[in-house]
């Protein structure tokens, strides 16, 4: 593909607007690599190849598996009235762009806003420099006007008669302003913080806390116990948030799609994909050396769980109920966790229970996300393996699990090591019922469509199951007195 932009058209001054970050809230290149890895992991070789060919060839490898869908991208409202307001004036205005040449033409032919546009192909990066050279080329120096959005863009405006940027970096805008102090820097009104927050899930952290699972079952109360607990829930978070950004980078074309996922910051473009991919190995590090402070046994276990959770993100969420299965494995992976920070052995008939119980919580959850998107109209999710057809089998399976949980729970409490433990361990089949009745609300909640989300974070904000909970702690309390 090459240009189509009309080298006639000089007069009046262009409006050339960049894609990445400016008129998208988003950064194709990124957003397509992770989409390519997550189809097909073993590309990555082929992708690393082609970055050795440099950053064109880079993108041209990209762009010949993964194609992108103009119509689900966040645009940026004050690009579009700058753009509305420039051909209204009868300008004719450019989209110019790093991306590869075919997600440009993709993008402008959708909008039908631009007379011209150009992207990189696979032998030219048009990036900075040499976007810049390009443009003077065609328009000569000073006769354009820009509007970017980052560091490389500086280049750019150097170039240009007037300068706009986007919601640029702070250097970048110092710099700008250095250049030109009458430069137009539109700055919307992002609360980063509160992205950052929805980004790394902290509400997701309650998950974490079946870590202290074995703390309350050994009834280990001591203060180093504690603490190497309280260690162990931080290192699991830090590390769960980093899995939950991968997986967002995954999954962004999907999500842009789904009615209530569409808000995610990655997908709405509230949150810059280049800093979310540095916060990966931001959170990952400090998690995995924290693992080692606590204990090289609990090390190898949140390895496995990032291991698990990864090969989750790059191709097992596609698959058929082994999904579930994986989900209900990183559940007890965190219990499993719990047992090694405190150097205590852990029942296997708890961690049967755990397998059985969360499967059925994971596959309510399907069954919510496919009563969803059957109400709403929508078609199959093509990132994950079910169908609206599937609905009531799921349904069934989920049912089955959660009461083959509790028959594996009654065999916990009758298994030796937890009759030695408690002083009175026959009150803990008051737990039974209790676990009976939380299970089968879920469920039928879940059926009636009252439960939306996650029935894990169902639970957190819930005040019946709260209680329910509170009911188990004091029988715990209880049947360890003597």
């Amino acid at each position: 593909m090459t240009a189509v932009i009309d080298t006639e058209v000089t007069t009046p001054v262009p409006l050339v607007v960049d894609l990445d970050g400016t008129l998208t809230q988003s950064d194709l290149l990124v957003q397509s690599v992770f989409a390519m890895l997550a189809a097909a992991p073993l590309r990555g070789v082929a992708l690393a190849r082609a970055l050795l060919r440099g950053k064109a060839a880079l993108k041209h490898e990209v762009a010949r598996h993964v194609a992108v869908d103009p119509q689900t991208l966040p645009l940026n409202e004050y690009v579009l009235a700058q753009i509305a307001k420039a051909r209204g004036a009868g300008r004719p205005v450019l989209l110019v762009s790093a991306s590869h040449d075919s997600y440009v033409e993709a993008v402008a032919k959708h909008l039908g806003l631009f007379d011209g546009w150009i992207g990189s192909t696979t032998g030219t990066n048009l990036r900075g420099v040499t976007k810049a050279e390009r443009l003077v080329e065609q328009f000569g120096a000073g006769g354009f006007d820009y509007i970017g959005n980052d560091a490389a863009d500086l280049a750019v405006w150097k170039r240009a008669r007037t300068r706009i940027a986007i919601n640029p970096p702070a250097h970048v805008r110092q710099q700008l302003l250095a250049l030109d102090a009458t430069a137009e820097v539109y700055e919307d009104d992002r609360a980063p913080l509160r992205a950052l927050i929805k980004l790394i899930r902290v509400h997701q952290w309650a998950k974490n806390l079946l870590v202290f699972v074995p703390l309350l079952t050994a009834r280990l109360f001591e203060p180093a116990a504690i603490g190497s607990a309280l260690l162990a829930f931080v290192a699991f978070s830090m590390a769960a948030s980093a899995i939950y950004i991968v997986n967002d980078l995954t999954d962004i074309e999907a999500d842009r799609a789904h009615p209530e996922k569409r808000t995610r910051p990655l997908a709405a473009g509230t949150f810059p994909l280049s800093l979310a991919m540095a916060l990966v190995p931001g959170l990952l590090v400090p998690a995995l050396g924290l693992a080692f402070l606590i204990a090289p046994t609990f090390a190898g276990v949140l390895v496995a769980y990032i291991v698990v959770t990864l090969g989750y993100s790059f191709g097992l969420k596609r698959l058929l109920l082994v999904d579930v299965v994986v989900l209900a494995a990183l559940y007890t992976v965190r219990v499993i966790g719990g047992a090694a920070a405190i150097e205590m052995p852990v029942s296997a008939w708890l961690l049967v229970f755990s397998m059985f119980f969360f499967f059925a919580l994971a596959l309510v959850k399907r069954q919510i996300e496919l009563a969803l998107r059957t109400e709403s109209g929508l078609p199959d999710a093509t990132n994950r393996g079910y169908r609206a057809g599937d609905l009531s089998i799921i349904a069934s399976i989920a049912s089955g699990s959660a009461l083959s949980s509790l028959v594996v729970f009654a065999l916990y409490i009758t298994d030796e090591t937890v009759q030695a433990t408690y002083a009175r361990p026959e009150l803990l089949w008051l737990i039974w019922p209790v676990m009976l009745f939380w299970i089968s609300r879920v469920l039928v909640l879940a059926h009636r469509r009252v439960i939306d989300d996650d029935p894990v974070l169902f639970a957190v904000g819930d005040r019946v199951s709260w209680g329910a909970l509170a009911v188990i702690c004091v029988i715990l309390f209880y049947a360890g007195v003597a």
